[in-house]
């Protein structure tokens, strides 16, 4: 394939946007390349400018669940763009949404829109400060919540991939009262309460971690921190703006039956346009302004496009729920044939999944934190691997520590060109 036209807009790109782009990993950094710049999409394919057709395995990160310019979403846009694009007022919208997000997760009674992932992880941090009073909170390395200043410790994705986990910017007051555990190394988190009594706010974490590719938590791991929190009096905050709507109608918290305090959204809720919202029990959010003191606030929160789109994909998902046993189902038909292909091409490998998300990691151990998944990005065969399945017309996340999302549009065909797209790549590597 190729790919003239994406490269000379990348070189224009790179004259008035720092590195050529709006969002670090989209730069193919950690792949080498130039990235691809894409016309359109629909369904289950990206279109580029140079003319190529891909499927797609990162649906915008995660939101485009049912596809690319789903009708109904689509449909959803188009009428509510032409009663006017932004009020800064409330609208009915708002409350419509809200309610039917209510409805379907489990342990909330309220919820708040905000603009993006980061602003709801942000926001649900500084509520469970202002809940509870104390001051310090705790995250796992390779977890990303977005690039709030709490956060950028040691975090995943493309932080890890540009080498800077410890952004600079951030403060020493602000990192001395961010504590760094492991994912799924429940003992330590113990041991990092316990030297912090009556200090900790709240435990962030994603719930099935997709920043350090694809990892789903360990028997007892989320169960443990639950009862953690009881004991200590800390709120427990679920950031399911990856998994949230995706791997089940009310998230993890319904998918593996363990309760948080507060959850965290982006991605599918908004259905594809820029959103975030966080939720929690009455009690937790009439801490909130205007009803209570801790202040939040967003000139464009509650968009009305954005809840169009997010009102359209949540009712299409809440009506349809035979999508996430289908979508599951695919996903898993995916990791057999890949894991087929891998079995016998002499490649250490191991494959996690969890419902429609999955990630392939070059290792002959487990994956299971930020460490085992850091030395299975290690080396050149991811970088080979992505660019062998580019030239056969497959687009995955352009680096190893992203999670692959599928969404129900893919057929069954493109399913098999994958894992054939997949057998030639890894003969060649």
């Amino acid at each position: 394939m190729l790919y003239q036209r994406s490269s000379a807009l990348f070189a224009d790109a790179k004259k008035v946007i720092p590195g050529g782009v709006n969002s670090p990993v989209r730069a193919f950094k950690a792949v080498g390349g130039d990235p691809i710049f894409v016309e359109k999409a629909k369904g289950a394919y990206l279109y580029d400018v140079d003319g190529n057709k891909l499927i797609d395995y990162i649906n915008s990160w995660g939101p485009m669940i049912l596809g690319h310019a789903h009708p109904a979403v689509l449909q959803a846009v188009i009428d509510k763009a032409k009663k006017g694009t932004s009020f800064g007022m409330p609208t009915e919208l708002e409350t419509e949404i809200a309610s039917l997000a209510v409805s379907m997760v489990p342990n909330i009674d309220k919820i708040r829109f905000v603009n993006s992932g980061t602003e709801a992880c942000m926001s649900a941090v500084r509520l469970a400060r202002g809940y509870t009073g104390r001051d310090k909170i705790i995250k796992f390395a390779g977890c990303y919540h977005g690039h709030s200043d709490s956060f950028l410790i040691q975090a995943g994705s493309g932080a890890v991939t540009f080498g800077t986990p410890n952004s600079p910017g951030v403060t020493e007051g602000t990192a001395k009262d961010t504590l760094l555990a492991r994912y799924n190394d429940l003992e330590q988190v113990t041991a990092i309460v316990e030297k912090n009594k009556e200090e900790i706010a709240c435990i962030i974490l994603e719930p099935v971690a997709g920043n350090m590719g694809c990892i789903p938590p360990e028997k007892g791991f989320l169960e443990g921190l639950r009862t953690l929190c009881d004991t200590h009096n800390i709120l427990l905050i679920f950031d399911e703006v990856m998994t949230g709507f995706r791997l089940a109608p009310g998230g993890v918290q319904e998918l593996l039956q363990v309760s948080a305090d507060i959850v965290t959204f982006g991605k599918v809720i908004g259905g594809g346009l820029p959103v975030g919202a966080f939720a929690a029990k009455n009690e937790i959010m009439s801490h909130l302004a205007p009803e209570g003191p801790v202040y939040q606030a967003g000139t464009l929160s509650g968009n009305p496009l954005a809840m169009a789109a997010g009102l359209a994909m949540l009712t299409e998902l809440n009506e349809n729920r035979s999508v996430f046993e289908s979508i599951a189902k695919k996903t898993e038909y995916l990791h057999k044939g890949m894991a087929s292909v891998l079995e016998t091409s002499g490649l250490p490998y191991t494959i996690n999944r969890i419902g429609s998300m999955i990630s392939i990691h070059f290792s002959e151990t487990p994956v299971v934190d930020f460490e085992t998944a850091a030395n299975a990005a290690a080396g050149d065969h991811f970088k080979k691997f992505f660019h062998g399945m580019l030239k056969e017309g497959i687009y995955i996340a352009p680096s190893a520590f992203e999670t692959w999302f599928l969404c129900d549009a893919l057929t069954y065909e493109d399913l098999d060109a994958t894992i054939a797209a997949c057998e030639k790549t890894v003969a060649a590597m």
